[in-house]
């Protein structure tokens, strides 16, 4: 299949094409600023919000996969619409694009689905118009809702990196790589289940490849582990690969401490976020053999640690000696 990923440079999105392309299908990356994520896949320029733009990607594509949103928790409570106009309508448009050219969808929803923030409320509001056209209007749409993604290459919020997002994994990693105390909201006690991104993107292809198939799940098919974390002990599981890779490297980081801050607005105290895992083998995966979390964090703060610590630490002597001339 020739397959159009919105969000395709994300980082989920950079997995998903991967993916497509390890099974044998043509990734076509649907971008806003019309770049690529540097794999060597066509690319097309346009915004979710411009349906015009989507019936074009469906006009070239037997399916897509619709990843593209506006993220945020906290970061959209202040100002709500201009993540409820891009993630509804650039939903709605999906579907229509979809329903337009009789082709395949899966559509990503979230693990806190049901929180009371922008971000859950309008893809979960997304969620049930699937189940509306697919029921009305005859389109074959699967849902796959992921629990927290991590995995080498997710990007950095200040002060560490550019993202506009703080996001719990590189943010954890961040911190324990440079001897910064791990910064938890709340106590640390609520339930964030978390999912390496190929295990993710996996699933988002196979519930494509299904959906293609003639394969509709009148259900969103949850991805994550069969056994829950807390925030709390992912942030360990952080700082025992971070001391680990950091004695690899010939780098001796002490004591990494870790400090509890209030609840961020928009989620809620003592929440559980978890998957309902029994719903992966409706798309052949089973559950035991997603990534372990001790050997995904492993391989996932090695990665950091090779590949964004250095260009870091080297900024910040940039910094200094940029500060102390211009003292001198």
């Amino acid at each position: 299949m020739k397959v159009g990923v919105t969000g395709g440079t994300g980082f989920i999105g950079q997995y998903v094409c991967e993916e497509l392309a390890a099974r044998g299908h043509t990734p076509v990356v649907f971008d806003h600023r019309g770049e690529g994520n540097g794999g060597p896949w066509e690319v097309m320029l346009g915004d979710i919000r411009d349906a015009t733009a989507l019936t074009e990607l469906a006009a070239h594509c037997d399916g897509i996969i619709h990843l593209a949103a506006c993220l945020g928790t906290q970061e959209t409570i202040a100002n709500p619409r201009p993540a409820a106009l891009t993630n509804m309508l650039g939903g709605l448009n999906f579907l229509e694009a979809v329903s337009q050219y009789g082709i395949a969808g899966c559509y990503i929803g979230v693990g806190n689905h049901w929180m009371q923030n922008t971000y859950s409320i309008s893809k979960t509001t997304v969620e049930r118009f699937v189940h509306m056209f697919n029921a009305e209007r005859g389109t074959k749409v699967n849902i796959v809702r992921l629990v927290n993604a991590y995995g080498p290459g997710q990007s950095m919020a200040p002060p560490f990196g550019p993202a506009k997002v703080r996001k719990i994994t590189p943010a954890f990693i961040a911190r324990a790589l440079t001897g910064a105390p791990i910064e938890i909201y709340g106590d640390g006690e609520q339930v964030s289940d978390m999912v390496h991104v190929r295990d993710g993107a996996e699933a988002l292809v196979r519930a494509l490849e299904a959906s293609h198939a003639g394969h509709l799940i009148d259900h969103p098919v949850e991805i994550g582990p069969t056994r829950s974390a807390t925030v709390n002990e992912v942030a360990e599981e952080v700082v025992v690969a971070a001391m680990r890779n950091g004695l690899v490297q010939g780098r001796h980081l002490g004591k990494i401490p870790i400090r509890h801050l209030p609840m961020r607005p928009g989620e809620t105290p003592g929440a559980v976020v978890s998957a309902d895992w029994v719903t992966m083998r409706e798309l052949g995966m089973d559950p035991d053999k997603l990534t372990d979390l001790r050997a995904g964090m492993n391989e996932t703060v090695l990665w950091y640690a090779e590949n964004w610590l250095p260009e870091y630490e080297q900024k910040i002597k940039n910094d200094v000696q940029r500060a102390e001339q211009a003292g001198s």
